[in-house]
């Protein structure tokens, strides 16, 4: 099944790349794009496609008015809104998710990581940049003055929520993690990419993709988001303690624009 993206941006350079990016996937079809907000919205209601690529400062329309028009909670047939963008405001990710974003990325991102993020979407997952999950889900376990936190509750959790998410530390779970699966969990908490975890690991990205989803049914997350959410509030990236894990040493360890 081919997933249908619309693209708004008014940089036509960036829809340009975005196209070309997700057009050279088999399962990812670009049907319409939009250099603002209203038009955007417009288009979508009309095509319906099965992911909408938002940027948020655009003319007539920011992407986060066009998001709540699209897949708000007061929408009655929302649509899957993806947001792109260079700003990476706090303020920004939350409004998005508010409105009814299911995924929010910086536009320095690796490819791997767009196309990941709107299969992820259609799917009905949430997906959020790395580098912004990182940030957030530090700021849950942390105080203001930087001490350790009350472990937030499970509803905090951004993208998602984390209902049902395994609430036992990783000695408490009904099945335990194994020790790779530790090790995938904290990189995958401090913002790794498929293609980075099995670099850093040596292992194929079939292995990767296999470990987790072991962890995802383990912990009964139902994204990295909830994954990586669920390895802070347990105290598995502490400081240090991923990187001493596993070596960073493995060619091919980096994206090309940068990442889950």
């Amino acid at each position: 099944m081919t997933i249908r993206v619309l693209i708004a941006d008014d940089q036509e350079m960036v829809r340009a790349a975005f196209r070309m990016i997700l057009d050279s996937q088999p399962d990812l079809c670009v049907v319409a794009e939009a250099a603002d907000g209203a038009a955007a919205v417009e288009q979508a209601r009309a095509l319906r496609p099965d992911v909408c690529l938002l940027d948020i400062r655009m003319p007539v329309l920011d992407g986060l008015e066009a998001t709540r028009l699209l897949a708000g909670p007061e929408v009655d047939d929302p649509l899957k809104v993806l947001i792109a963008t260079t700003f990476d405001l706090d303020e920004y990710v939350y409004r998005a998710l508010r409105n009814g974003a299911c995924g929010f990325l910086l536009k320095d991102g690796a490819p791997a990581l767009l196309t990941e993020a709107v299969r992820a979407a259609a799917a009905g997952n949430a997906m959020i940049s790395p580098a912004v999950t990182v940030r957030l889900l530090a700021r849950m376990t942390q105080g203001d003055d930087g001490s350790a936190a009350r472990r937030p509750d499970a509803g905090a959790a951004p993208a998602g929520g984390g209902r049902g998410r395994g609430r036992g530390g990783p000695g408490g779970l009904p099945e335990p993690l194994t020790q790779r699966e530790l090790e995938v969990t904290r990189l995958v908490a401090r913002g790794r990419t498929n293609e980075e975890l099995a670099a850093e690991l040596y292992v194929s990205l079939s292995t990767v993709k296999t470990h987790l989803g072991n962890v995802q049914r383990k912990l009964a997350a139902r994204n990295r988001v909830e994954i990586a959410a669920w390895a802070w509030e347990h105290g598995l990236c502490a400081p240090g303690r991923d990187e001493a894990a596993s070596p960073r040493s493995a060619p091919g360890a980096s994206g090309d624009l940068r990442d889950g």
